[in-house]
């Protein structure tokens, strides 16, 4: 029996119950991650980026999974995305660059928050790290702002007192 789009309803029920039991399983997964990462005592930003990492890859394998159960030609697509993929890149590498090694700093903690670090001609204290900056509080009261590619290249001093 087909309907009206031409499109078996026993493909399209199977569709959607393959979706749903993606997004399901994205769910749970993202809750388990944030767990995981919370045990590991990973920093808030960490923990969103691992979960929300998991969450979407889930998502889009189901939704492909379900256009594929349908009888698209998902190679297509999946060519598709790998060219966006790849274009988005290369048009936003150092945003990329900035982000990565953001989640690097993160990982291997060069330095923590309220350390008083030199970044080449830049000094001040580390007020925040997230994944794009490290931003530093000058002593004249200023606020630092380096990119984390520059963070993560460059001969970090890290002062004791």
């Amino acid at each position: 029996m087909k309907d009206f789009f031409g499109i078996h309803l026993n493909s399209l029920f199977l569709s959607l119950v393959i979706f749903l039991v993606f997004f399901l399983l994205a769910i749970i997964s993202k809750k388990a991650v944030r767990r995981f990462t919370v045990r590991l005592n990973l920093t808030s930003n960490l923990q969103t980026l691992f979960s929300n990492f998991t969450f979407y890859f889930l998502f889009v394998v189901g939704i492909i999974s379900a256009l594929g159960t349908l009888g698209i030609n998902i190679s297509v697509l999946i060519t598709g995305l790998g060219l966006t993929g790849f274009a988005i890149g290369f048009a936003f590498k150092d945003l990329i660059g900035n982000f990565l090694a953001g989640v690097l700093i993160l990982l291997y903690h060069p330095f923590r928050i309220g350390d008083h670090i030199k970044i080449g001609a830049s000094e001040g204290e580390v007020k925040e790290i997230n994944l794009r900056y490290t931003i530093l509080q000058a002593r004249d009261g200023e606020e630092i702002l380096i990119p984390n590619s520059i963070t993560f290249t460059k001969e970090i001093v890290v002062k004791k007192d």
